[in-house]
Formats: structure tokens, sequence, C-alpha cells
């Protein structure tokens, strides 16, 4: 077992390990782009990469009360999916840990630990081309997210 410092760190060491590979790839916008704090630029609407002992997670998280934002994002599945080149799993209206209503379009490896430097390949190669993608959709698709505002 890991103490909560050390888990900490090792965390720390791979989003610091990510954020140094991913650092040369620009946008689809071609500029260059934290993938890390990823910004959509539209408030309540997120991208989010998560890893544990257990899996590794990247989600669209949308926390916007208008349900026209997860709305258009249905509209947008098609076009979503084929840039992603897979299915995400869909969840409308879900509570986060605080309670608070969100929905998600999110996908998982499973059986990795982002604790175990054996894994960090496998956990890169599963973020980099979601995030990319999710990029290369988004400045397609942003617009119509920024006219809901």
């Amino acid at each position: 077992m890991y103490s909560k410092q050390e888990v900490s760190k090792l965390k720390e060491n791979f989003w610091t390990a990510f954020g140094r590979y991913m650092k040369p790839v620009l946008s689809a916008d071609g500029e260059p782009i934290s993938w890390l704090n990823y910004k959509t630029g539209v408030p309540g609407v997120f991208f989010k990469m998560d890893a544990d002992s257990r899996h590794a997670s990247i989600a669209i998280v949308i926390t916007q009360s208008d349900p026209r934002f997860y709305e258009l994002f249905v509209v947008n599945k098609a076009v979503l999916e084929t840039t992603l080149g897979e299915d995400w799993q869909w969840q409308a209206n879900t509570m986060d840990e605080y309670g608070k209503t969100m929905s998600t379009i999110s996908t998982r490896l499973e059986n990795v630990n982002v604790l175990q430097g054996e894994d960090w390949p496998a956990i890169i190669s599963f973020f980099k081309p979601r995030i990319i993608a999710l990029d290369e959709f988004w400045s397609m698709a942003k617009y119509g997210f920024e006219g809901l505002l």
C-alpha cells in the first residue's frame, strides 16, 4: 500500500510526464495548448482525464444547468463518435459526489494502475488520441455551444 503522499506524488509524476509528452502536439487549430487543463471556453463544459489504481478515463463533463448543452452533444453524436473513432458511454442527469447534477460522455481503460510506471505507456496511449480527437471535434463544434450562452 502507498501512503496518501506517495499516491499524490506518483500521480503528479504521471501527469507531469503526460504533459511533457503532449507539449509538442498542437491543437487542431495549429496553436499551442495545455492538454492537461483543456479549456473549452464554454462555462459548464469540461474535458476531464483521470487515472487511478484501477482504470483510466476520459470524459466530456457537462455541469451546465441548461439541458440544451447536453442535447446539442446528442445532436452532434455521430460527428463526435466519428471523430473519436469509437462509441462512448452517454449518461444524462447523473449526480456527482457533491450532489450536483451533471451529464457525462465518457470511456474507460480498465485494469491499468497509474501508480505503476509500467502501465504509463498504456495510459498515455489511451489518453493521447482521445484528447486530440476531442480537440478536433471541439474546434468544429464549439461555436454552436457558444451560441447557447
